[in-house]
């Protein structure tokens, strides 16, 4: 069982997918799960073709071995995910996974090992953000780099991203902030569970 809701079977096809590319010129090829024209505009729900995962950093674990006792930290700086990225590739492989250096986030291609409960991690996120739930994450590989512990994961609900293509077919991310946006998501969300 893989965290995603689609099999191999059903995936659409290379017509409902784009490409989105950030600043750094990397590309993360994604779904169109769903689609609205609104405004002139039409506004798209994307979700990645690939796997995506997240790379945690163990702090403060000297007299731990135990992660309950350890304060993990979300890798999201370029420089740090370079610098470890050849080590987290190798243990990745040795689970017949392929690790990417995408766009927006790091991806993996090939069939995820089953969910185990004791490889579910709830990591909590910003108490200052209200509204938000902690998120599940599926356990995946661990590996140190510069004595340094490492883990890596994949989240259990879809990641998705919200995206309007202009009039010369260009995708870009929009944020989901702002209320006229808020609106658009909801209908994208609502008319994809229907």
């Amino acid at each position: 069982m893989s965290s995603y809701l689609f099999s191999q079977e059903n995936e659409p096809d290379e017509a409902d997918s784009v490409t989105l590319r950030d600043e750094a010129g990397r590309t993360l090829d994604c779904y169109i799960e769903n689609s609205l024209d609104f405004d002139d505009a039409t506004y798209l729900l994307l979700m990645p073709v690939d796997i995506p995962i997240v790379i945690i950093a163990w702090e403060d674990e000297a007299d731990s071995e135990e992660e309950d006792d350890a304060e993990a930290v979300l890798l999201e700086d370029n420089e740090e995910i370079e610098l470890i990225f050849a080590d987290a590739k190798a243990v990745l492989e040795e689970l017949n996974l392929s690790l990417k250096y995408t766009a927006y986030t790091l991806t993996v291609s090939g069939e995820l090992p089953p969910i185990e409960d004791e490889d579910i991690l709830t990591l909590e996120l910003d108490e200052a953000e209200e509204g938000l739930e902690p998120e599940e994450l599926q356990f995946l590989a661990s590996f140190y780099h510069q004595e340094q512990r490492y883990s890596i994961y994949t989240p259990l609900a879809p990641l998705l991203f919200l995206a309007k293509s202009n009039v010369r077919g260009d995708i870009e991310l929009v944020t989901p902030e702002e209320e006229r946006m808020q609106y658009i998501l909801e209908e994208l969300l609502f008319e994809e569970g229907d």
